[in-house]
């Protein structure tokens, strides 16, 4: 009788129990589900954060390759033309006036100097608002508004057309300098001093600067939509009161 008294017992308390067991077995299970899609979550969202602040870094590394590499498809994607257009003509404008008021006191001919400034600013624009003028902005080239100035041609263009546009045509290298006259060669110019970062959440900038003396221009991106961004305007030194880099 003992022995089958404890084995009703145990029966009882297995059927107890089993579902007792189950329902933590599925509290368990849940919660870890649950801590799971919250780990991913939270990982989703900080990579979209840390993605969003380094696009306009990114764009302007692939806007920069391809200016240098004149593909033009790719420029487009990452300039707004139309706004770039509008900054250029708006800055040249104010470099030339602050030239010519520069040089026009007791100038009898300040007024045919303002015609003729006035003149330069649409070819000036037509120039630099191309694949050649972005290269030549992010590579600290800036349009200085002088007559006839355009932005410098890509190198292979360049040994191109002084060959006639016929490559194999190049004459001999000549043979090398001594090396007194190497040293005192005039050395490369050197690239400019760079700094970049964001202005407001959807304006970043993007300064140069050759040498503690020279005038700092600046090329800026507008942002569209989360992590579009696009050149969209051009400061060319006179209004530069916040350094993006600092």
């Amino acid at each position: 009788m003992m022995v089958r008294t404890s084995r009703a017992k145990r029966a009882i308390n297995d059927r107890i129990g089993h579902p007792i067991n189950r329902n933590m077995n599925h509290r368990m299970n849940g919660s870890v589900r649950r801590s799971v899609l919250v780990t991913l979550v939270v990982i989703v969202v900080l990579i979209a954060l840390a993605f969003a602040y380094a696009s306009p870094y990114i764009a302007l590394d692939r806007l920069k390759r391809a200016a240098d590499a004149r593909d033009a498809a790719t420029v487009n994607q990452y300039v707004d033309f139309p706004a770039f257009r509008e900054s250029l003509k708006e800055q040249l404008g104010a470099l030339l006036r602050r030239r010519i008021g520069a040089e026009s006191h007791g100038n009898p001919l300040a007024a045919l100097g303002a015609m003729i400034g006035v003149a330069l600013i649409g070819p000036l624009v037509d120039a630099y608002a191309t694949p050649d003028g972005v290269a030549a902005l992010l590579n600290g080239i800036p349009p200085r508004g002088e007559p006839g100035e355009r932005p410098p041609a890509p190198p292979d263009a360049s040994a191109s057309s002084s060959n006639g546009g016929n490559p194999a045509a190049a004459p001999p290298a000549p043979p090398a300098p001594p090396a007194a006259s190497a040293e005192n060669s005039s050395k490369p110019p050197q690239p400019p001093q760079t700094s970049a970062g964001y202005r407001s959440l959807n304006e970043f900038v993007v300064t140069y600067q050759h040498g503690v003396g020279d005038t700092r221009y600046a090329a800026i991106f507008h942002r569209e939509g989360l992590f579009t961004w696009k050149l969209a305007a051009v400061d060319l030194g006179q209004d530069l009161g916040h350094d993006p880099g600092k």
